[in-house]
């Protein structure tokens, strides 16, 4: 005897109820793995929002065959929905006004929030893997297929069979697009992250020299090499046409900006993406987050990211994390 239309109702509602279930349970490595690929909290959601509707229609249709692993599924669709997304991306990047970082992911120095409650999307990515800015800029270097393994493989642990599943490539590729990434990203990343108190410790007497207008405590601060890289989108008197670079360009530089954003400005030091870093805010409105990078001795600043592109700050609030 077939069910009633009502019968039919709750148990599909039973089965949606199930999947989202599941699908909560996963959302933190999917958070995670998708901003990974693509640098952008507002893309990352709009993959797991299709990722979600997607596994959901699945789960619920009439006689579905389950699903054995229902993680690995969900991080096959939604691997391969960040990689669809980056045609659009791309796009965009190459009408962007100057020099283009990572939306950054900004957290207390307290303890995260529950990472899969609502609104705490960003909270997910300290609890899973943590991939710094700097390294994030390096990666908008690869390929998206290259970039798709390297975060599979090297920060999530992969192995080469299990990524070539999920990107419905063989293992042979995979191995080969893997070493190409590596050897990409060796070549280019930091290679010295500093200890997280020394970062403090040299991100607030950074703060201090610059909106002190102290240029020979900040002259002695920044490497002879330094670079300055200002995210402003075009919406930003703070961002600049193209990275800065020397120790007395980049002096002149952050001084200036300094000296026009003084009045009605305090600094909140919270982590980006899992490094210390400094918020400058006017008021309640989130107006910069600037992450240092080290000298390998960790003695001098060695890049200086710089992001004051509001639409990138929308997610920053203003009362969370001690200020000064």
């Amino acid at each position: 005897m077939s069910e009633t239309p009502a019968a039919d109702h709750h148990t599909h509602e039973g089965a949606a109820d199930a999947a989202t279930s599941v699908f909560v349970d996963n959302r933190e490595l999917l958070f995670s793995l998708v901003y990974n690929m693509l640098s952008s909290v507002a893309d990352t959601e709009d993959v797991l929002q299709e990722a979600w509707l997607a596994w959901v229609a699945r789960s619920t249709a009439p006689d579905a065959e389950p699903i054995e692993n229902p993680r690995a599924y969900l991080v096959r669709i939604a691997v391969n929905g960040a990689l669809a997304r980056q045609a659009a991306i791309k796009r965009r990047r190459e009408t962007y006004v100057g020099p283009w970082l990572p939306e950054p992911l900004v957290t207390s120095l307290a303890e995260p929030k529950d990472p899969v409650a609502a609104g705490d999307a960003a909270e997910a990515v300290e609890r899973a893997e943590s991939v710094s800015l700097a390294l994030l800029v390096v990666l908008e270097t690869l390929t998206p297929l290259e970039r798709a393994v390297f975060v599979l493989h090297e920060v999530f642990g992969y192995q080469h069979a299990e990524t070539a599943e999920i990107l419905g490539r063989t293992p042979a590729a995979v191995r080969q697009l893997a070493h190409r990434a590596r050897e990409h990203v060796q070549a280019r990343r930091p290679r010295y992250r500093a200890d997280p108190r020394l970062r403090q410790q040299v991100t607030e007497r950074f703060v201090s020299a610059a909106f002190g207008g102290d240029l020979e405590e900040l002259l002695q601060m920044l490497a002879p090499d330094v670079t300055l890289w200002s995210d402003g989108g075009g919406k930003s008197s703070a961002g600049g046409p193209r990275p800065v670079h020397g120790r007395d360009k980049v002096a002149r530089v952050l001084l200036a900006g300094a000296r026009k954003a003084a009045d009605n400005t305090r600094v909140s030091y919270r982590q980006v993406n899992g490094d210390p870093s400094a918020l400058v805010f006017h008021g309640d409105m989130p107006f910069a987050v600037m992450v240092l990078d080290l000298t390998e001795d960790g003695a001098q600043v060695s890049d200086i990211y710089n992001i004051s592109n509001p639409d990138k700050l929308s997610g920053v609030e203003a009362e969370e994390g001690p200020a000064s």
